[in-house]
Parts: C-alpha cells; sequence; structure tokens
C-alpha cells in the first residue's frame, strides 16, 4: 500500500448503478425531496410514538433531545437520523429507479470490509487507551455508573451503527455516487459531499466559537471518508470507521458540551474552553488520519 497512491479503479464499480441517471436536476430534486421525506418520517413516527405517552413525558423527552445530554435525548437523536437510510431508499427509488441496495455496493464485499476494518478499528483504539492519558493532566470524570452504562450499552452501539450507516448512506452512498455519475473530477464528487456533511455539524448555539473548528473536522473527515469508499469499492470501510469514531466521542467519552448522554467518562473540558480545545486538537485530526491510513491497510488499499 503506498499512502500516496490514488487507485480510485472500484470506485468505478461503485458508482456504475447510479450512471443510469446521472441527471443534475435528479440530485437537486432528489435532496429537497430527502429533506421533506426525513421531516415528514420524523414526524409520523416520532408524532405515533409521542402519542401513546403522556404529555409531561413527551414535553421531557422532546426537551433532552434538543441536546442530547442524557441517555433519551441521544437516542432519540441517533434514531432520528437512522432515517436518512429510508430517505435515500425512498430518493432513489423514486427519482432514479433502481434499488436502494446499490446505494454500498456489492452487499457481500461491503459487509465482509465493513468487518475486516471495524476490527482493525478495535485493535487502533485499544493500543491508543494503552498509551499515556490524553487527559492533559486532568482526570477524567465519570457521566454515569458502569452497571446502567453497561445495560444501555447494547441500543447505544446499535443507534450508533443505525445513524452513521445512514449518515454514509446518504453522503457517500447517494450524493457521491450521484455526483462522481455526472463529474469524473473527485475534486466535486469528493468535496461537495463532504461540505455539506460539515455544515450539518456546524452547530453555533452549542459548540460556540469552536463551530467552525467542529464543521472543518467534519468536512475533513467526509473527504477521507470519500477517498476510502472510492478506494474500496463500498461504504463498509467508511461506516467501519465512522460507526469506531461515534462510540469513541458519544459512548466513551464526551465533552461536557457536546452530545454526551451514553459516554461512560467525560473529557475534563467542554467545546467552549477554547485553549484546551486548541490544545486537543491535534490530537483529534492524527486520530482521524490514523484511522483512514489502518483502514487502508486493513482491506490493503
Amino acid at each position: 500500500m503506498r499512502v500516496l497512491s490514488f487507485d480510485y479503479r472500484p470506485h468505478a464499480r461503485f458508482i456504475e448503478p447510479a450512471t443510469g441517471s446521472p441527471q443534475i436536476w435528479r440530485l437537486i430534486l432528489g435532496i429537497i425531496l430527502a429533506a421533506g421525506i426525513f421531516l415528514a418520517l420524523s414526524q409520523l413516527v416520532f408524532g405515533t410514538l409521542f402519542g401513546l405517552m403522556e404529555p409531561e413525558t413527551v414535553r421531557a423527552i422532546m426537551a433532552d433531545g434538543q441536546t442530547g445530554q442524557t441517555a433519551t435525548g441521544m437516542l432519540i437523536i441517533l434514531f432520528q437520523l437512522g432515517l436518512l437510510s429510508v430517505t435515500a431508499a425512498l430518493v432513489v427509488i423514486m427519482v432514479h429507479k433502481r434499488r436502494p441496495v446499490s446505494l454500498i455496493g456489492v452487499p457481500g464485499l461491503a459487509g465482509r470490509q465493513f468487518t475486516i476494518v471495524l476490527f482493525a478499528m478495535i485493535l487502533l483504539t485499544a493500543a491508543l487507551w494503552m498509551l499515556p492519558p490524553y487527559d492533559f493532566n486532568e482526570p477524567l470524570t465519570r457521566n454515569m455508573g458502569f452497571g446502567r452504562w453497561f445495560a444501555l450499552l447494547p441500543i447505544a452501539l446499535l443507534a450508533v451503527l443505525i445513524q452513521t450507516s445512514a449518515e454514509e448512506i446518504f453522503f457517500r452512498g447517494y450524493i457521491q455516487q450521484q455526483l462522481a455519475a455526472r463529474f469524473r473530477s473527485p475534486l466535486i464528487w469528493m468535496l461537495a459531499p463532504a461540505a455539506l456533511f460539515g455544515v450539518g455539524h456546524y452547530m453555533p448555539a452549542s459548540a460556540g466559537s469552536n463551530a467552525w473548528v467542529i464543521a472543518l473536522w467534519a468536512t475533513m473527515f467526509g473527504i477521507l471518508m470519500a477517498d476510502l469508499t472510492a478506494r474500496s469499492g463500498t461504504l463498509g470501510p467508511a461506516m467501519a470507521v465512522h460507526f469506531a469514531n461515534n462510540v469513541s466521542a458519544m459512548v466513551l467519552t464526551a465533552t461536557p458540551d457536546e452530545m454526551s448522554g451514553l459516554a461512560l467518562y467525560v473529557l475534563p473540558f467542554g467545546i467552549g474552553d477554547e485553549a484546551q480545545m486548541a490544545a486537543w486538537l491535534p490530537v483529534d485530526f492524527a486520530f482521524m488520519l490514523v484511522s483512514w491510513l489502518t483502514a487502508r491497510l486493513a482491506i490493503r488499499a
């Protein structure tokens, strides 16, 4: 594996199902429809569930869902984002007249690549946890009791898997496939979905002055996942890396100002602590790059 090589031959197989309807107007229509369908599905699913509950319970759950700083709120956010996969499936059927499974590439290959990369990411995470601590001389604090966290772990892992897979299906599957079917330049089919992914992570209300940094991180992550998808020919590796990253950020550790309702530990600083965040960023970006390289090594791409 050469680090600076750009062997995107598997990408041709990945985008082949989209070549039958590559028109940009279809993609624009699809994105507009996706926004409407996502909102409608959210209202339908959660409206039905909330209709079975007491009004006070509903108000409390909705308040939690605004911040994600409780387990219930975090699960609501994750499962709601999971509706993106249903949205993408409906859009490709209605607008592009193709099968939803084509969004992930060859299913069997995607599954094998996901398993291989996820195993590599588990080994990487375990190795990093054994290195000198990244707490900047301040101890991590417990976010919840271990017993409660362990009981929530299965549903938390499922929720994160659904959320991350849905985001990959929509951004690296649907949007990247359709752009690549129309434009040959990676500058278009790689950067455009990554930029949209970054915009979706721009949250000044909760992140304050560091909101642009988080958006930049998400954009860079999107670029690396687009590259990984082009090298592998399926969404399997990107799903595995995204899943491992979000488990670390949402289920293992988080900052006090982030969505930390499912995290076992809380880092000793919040997003609003600009100096400490600046010190943490090189570590965060380095971990992202190492994760990308690890995934490439695992699939020899």
